[in-house]
C-alpha cells in the first residue's frame, strides 16, 4: 500500500507538460512532505476543536518562505508564480485547507501603496511572514454584487473616516493589516456602479481591534483554523495615504492617484478563483487517499472491501476526476503567468474543481460507510471544507454566469 507521503514519481519524458521542470517537482515534494509530517498532525488534533493555526506552524510555514511564494526575490520572497503558489496550495490543503487559505493573506497583499519606501518594506515583510491580512469585500447586503459596497469612506483632512459593516472577513483580528473595500462617492449619471469604490489598508496589531472596530466571530460548519469575522466599522480612522491602487505591487505602475478598488477586487479574485481551484482539488485528494487506506483496512464477508468492483469503479472515478481539476488549474495558472487576464477560464475551473470536490468527498464518506459520518475520520473534515470551496470566491452560479456572459451575448430586451 502506497502512502501520500512518498516521493512524487516523476513522468516519462513524452508525458510530462510544458510547465513541468525539476525545480517545480522539488518545490512539490517539499510542500508534500511538510503537509505530511507537520501539517496534517495539527490538522487532526485542533480541527476538531474549532482551533486556530498555532503561531508556531505560521512560522514554520514562514521559514519555508511560503508567505512569499509571489514576491519578487528582491524583496525576500521566492520570486515565482501563480503556479507555485497553487501547486504548493494543493499539498497543504490536502492536510488542512486553512493553511493553504493563509498563503492568501500574504504574497504580497495589502502593498500596493503609492509610497516605494512603505511598499518595499512591506513586500519584504509579507515574503517574511510578518505582513498576513484579512480582506473584507462582502457585506450584509452585497457579496456576490461587489458594486454594491455601501461601507462609506469619509476623508477627513489626512485621514479617511470609514463607516458600515463588513461580513465574511477570515482572519480579521489576527492579522496585521485589513484591506477594506469603501465606497468615497455615489456613481454619477453614466458610470458604472462599481465607480467611487476604493481600497484602504488599516493597518492594525494582531489579536486586537483598532477603536471604532468591533466584531463576532461567525460560527462555521467547517473551515477551522483561523476565525471568520463580521464586523462593523464605526468612525474607523485610516491615514489618507492608505489607499490601494490599481497598479501591481510589484512594480508602482499605474494612473497616478488611481482608485480602480472595484477593478482591485476583480483582478484579486481572478489569481483566488484558481488558488481555490488547487485547493479544491487538495481536499479531494486527501478524500480519495483516504478512502484508499480505508478500503484495504476494512474487512466485510472475509477479505477488504477495496475488493468489490462497485467500490473499485468509485475510486477510479474520483482519481480520474482529480487529474482533470489538476490539469486544468494548472494550465490557467501558467495562463496567468504569462499575463493572459483569464477570466473566463478562472471561473471554469473554479466550477469545475469546486463541484468535483463536493462529489468526491461525497462519495468518500459513502464508501467510509457509518465510519464516515463521524469525527474519527479525516473524511468528514475534507466534505465540511470541499462544501465551502462552491461558495467563497464567487459561487458555482456566478461562475456559471461569468462564462455564460463571455460565451453567449444578451439580446437588448436581457
Amino acid at each position: 500500500m502506497t502512502t501520500p507521503t512518498e516521493t512524487v514519481q516523476p513522468q516519462p519524458p513524452a508525458l510530462l507538460p510544458p510547465w513541468h521542470t525539476p525545480e517545480r517537482e522539488a518545490l512539490q515534494l517539499q510542500a508534500r512532505r511538510f503537509a505530511m509530517e507537520e501539517v496534517l498532525p495539527v490538522a487532526n488534533e485542533l480541527d476538531p476543536q474549532k482551533g486556530e493555526i498555532p503561531a508556531s506552524l505560521l512560522a514554520r510555514i514562514a521559514g519555508l518562505g511560503y508567505f512569499g511564494i509571489t514576491v519578487p526575490a528582491e524583496y525576500g520572497g521566492l520570486g515565482l508564480g501563480v503556479f507555485e503558489y497553487c501547486m504548493v496550495s494543493e499539498e497543504l490543503a490536502r492536510a488542512w485547507m486553512s493553511t493553504a487559505s493563509i498563503l492568501a493573506r500574504s504574497q504580497g497583499l495589502g502593498t500596493a501603496l503609492a509610497d516605494a519606501g512603505r511598499r518595499a518594506e512591506l513586500l519584504r515583510r509579507s515574503a517574511r511572514g510578518e505582513w498576513i491580512g484579512a480582506i473584507a469585500l462582502s457585506e450584509p447586503d452585497a457579496g456576490s454584487d461587489l458594486a454594491g459596497v455601501s461601507t462609506r469612506a469619509v476623508l477627513d483632512g489626512d485621514e479617511w473616516v470609514v463607516t458600515g459593516r463588513k461580513r465574511w472577513c477570515g482572519n480579521a483580528k489576527a492579522a496585521d493589516f485589513i484591506q477594506v473595500l469603501v465606497r468615497e462617492r455615489d456613481p454619477e449619471p453614466g458610470e458604472p456602479r462599481s465607480a467611487g469604490l476604493v481600497n484602504l489598508l488599516l493597518q492594525k496589531e494582531r489579536g486586537e481591534f483598532p477603536a471604532g472596530l468591533t466584531g463576532y466571530p461567525i460560527d462555521k460548519v467547517g473551515y477551522h483554523g483561523f476565525l471568520t469575522w463580521d464586523l462593523t466599522f464605526d468612525g474607523v480612522r485610516i491615514p489618507a495615504e492608505n489607499v490601494l491602487d490599481e497598479a501591481d505591487a510589484t512594480d508602482g505602475a499605474g494612473e497616478e492617484g488611481a482608485r480602480a478598488g472595484f477593478a482591485e477586487a476583480q483582478r484579486f479574485l481572478n489569481t483566488a478563483r484558481v488558488h481555490t481551484a488547487a485547493r479544491a482539488v487538495g481536499l479531494a485528494r486527501a478524500a480519495l487517499e483516504d478512502s484508499v487506506r480505508y478500503l484495504q483496512e476494512r474487512k466485510q464477508f472475509g477479505h477488504p472491501i477495496g475488493d468489490f468492483q462497485a467500490l473499485r469503479f468509485a475510486v477510479a472515478e474520483m482519481a480520474a476526476q482529480i487529474e482533470q481539476s489538476r490539469a486544468f488549474y494548472r494550465q490557467v495558472a501558467h495562463l496567468l503567468d504569462l499575463g493572459v487576464p483569464c477570466e473566463r477560464e478562472a471561473a471554469m475551473v473554479k466550477l469545475e474543481a469546486t463541484e468535483m470536490a463536493v462529489r468526491a468527498t461525497n462519495q468518500a464518506m459513502q464508501l467510509h460507510g457509518g465510519n464516515g459520518y463521524t469525527t474519527e475520520r479525516q473524511v468528514e473534515r475534507h466534505w465540511r471544507d470541499a462544501r465551502l470551496t462552491t461558495i467563497f470566491e464567487g459561487t458555482s452560479e456566478i461562475q456559471k454566469r461569468i462564462i455564460s456572459d463571455r460565451l453567449l451575448p444578451r439580446s437588448p430586451l436581457a
